[in-house]
């Protein structure tokens, strides 16, 4: 335990980011899951995957911006959704 009063008040800077860091990391996982489960699902279509997808770049967007997650990590994120979302839509356009 801290005994050092700037080191106390470090901890409690560090329990609040640590906290709102988990929060904003959750809401990632979250919206990417509404998003492959949109996938998954036969009976949406394509332009409420794409409103679904919109929502996920801009939550894991706005995270980066604020270096809750690197830059990159998010880019590769975006672009294996992005790559699965492609995939879907053009299949049924093939056959």
């Amino acid at each position: 335990m801290a005994n050092i009063k700037s080191a106390k008040k470090r901890n409690i800077t560090n329990e609040k980011r640590r906290a709102k860091n988990s929060q904003v990391k959750s809401s990632i996982r979250t919206s990417s899951k509404k998003v492959l489960k949109a996938l998954s699902a036969k009976e949406i279509s394509p332009e409420e995957i794409q409103q679904i997808n919109k929502d996920f770049t801009k939550t894991i967007d706005t995270a980066a911006g604020k270096r809750v997650v690197h830059k990159k990590t998010a880019a590769r994120k975006k672009s294996r959704i992005a790559r699965k979302i492609n995939a879907l839509l053009s299949k049924p356009a093939e056959s």
